[in-house]
Formats: structure tokens, sequence, C-alpha cells
């Protein structure tokens, strides 16, 4: 039997809404996209279940098993000299048991030293109920537009030597972004 969605018409989220209930889905999505958008890995780190079965799974990262090998992902694009904020809409809630995921759009800026532009993502999270909180274990991201891909994959491998790309999260979005 299919799981009811919370809610077919929710308010985006951006990380500024508030957190006092982590019990409830929309508050750890906020938390999520509020240790995004500040660039906070240790917020981040406390969003994500420290278990190995974890991942995160997009066409500029590939698959990252475990909160080692997704904590680096974040930790290179917190550290490079673009900003990428992100915001969540679109989208619905479904509850099953000890499982909430999250189904939807993120919208968004990407702004570099040198180019700035808006993007869209489709995305899923999911979360596992550890204790009294949510704890993301699973994201999913796609940028359906080619040269949007494109553009993105070329913004982020010339701000590294190394190829960035490979290793950047695909959850990127603007807050101010109107929808």
């Amino acid at each position: 039997m299919a799981s009811p969605a919370i809610s077919a018409k929710l308010d985006p989220i951006t990380g500024q809404e508030d957190l006092r209930d982590l019990t409830h889905p929309r508050h750890a999505l906020t938390q999520f996209y509020r240790a995004f958008n500040n660039r906070d890995i240790s917020l981040m780190q406390e969003n994500w279940s420290s278990t190995d079965d974890i991942s995160m799974n997009n066409p500029l990262g590939g698959i990252k098993r475990g909160w080692s090998e997704i904590r680096r992902v974040y930790e290179r694009l917190f550290s490079g000299p673009a900003h990428i904020s992100a915001a969540l809409y679109s989208y619905t809630l479904h509850v099953a048991g000890d499982i909430f995921y999250a189904v939807g759009r993120e919208r968004g800026v990407y702004e570099g030293p040198t180019t700035s532009f808006i993007l869209a993502i489709r995305t899923t999270r999911i979360f596992r109920l550890v204790g009294h909180q949510w704890r993301q274990v699973h994201h999913h991201g796609s940028i359906d537009d080619p040269a949007l891909l494109a553009r993105y994959q070329s913004a982020l491998s010339s701000q590294s030597s190394t190829a960035f790309y490979a290793t950047a999260p695909l959850s990127i979005c603007y807050p101010n972004v109107h929808v």
C-alpha cells in the first residue's frame, strides 16, 4: 500500500525555517538546507546518519557510500570559491513507519568567481528515524537539462585543478528564488 503524502502543496524549504522539533520531517529537511546554505559541516553531519549503508547519488559525484565519502564531497564544495545555495520546492513528503522521503525540485544559483547561473534539479531525499531524530540515509539528484548539467560540471571543474565535479553534490539551489 502506498504511503500518503503529508501534503501535496507545501511551502518551500530554504533552511531558514524553525528547527525546534527534529522528529518532524519538515524540520529535518530544514536542517539539511540550513547546513548546506551555511556551509556548516557539523550541522550536515548531524543531519546524515553515521551508518555505512547511507548513500548519495548524482550525475556529478556518482555514488558515494558511508558518511566519510559523503562528508568529503561537502567539505570540498564548502571550501571552494563558489557559493551554492539550495531550496526545496514543489515537493511531497511521504511517511512509512520509521522512514520518510521527500520528492520534488530544488532551485538555486551557482555563484562562482567568474560566472553565476540558476540551477534546476529533481531530487529525492530519504530519512530514517534514529532515536527521536530523522537522519538522512539517501539523496538522489538529477539535472534534466543537458546544457545546464554541462555548464555546472564545467564551472565546478574549473574551480579546482582536480576533477572537482567528479565528487560534487547535486543538491544546490538558491533560497531567494521565488517559486
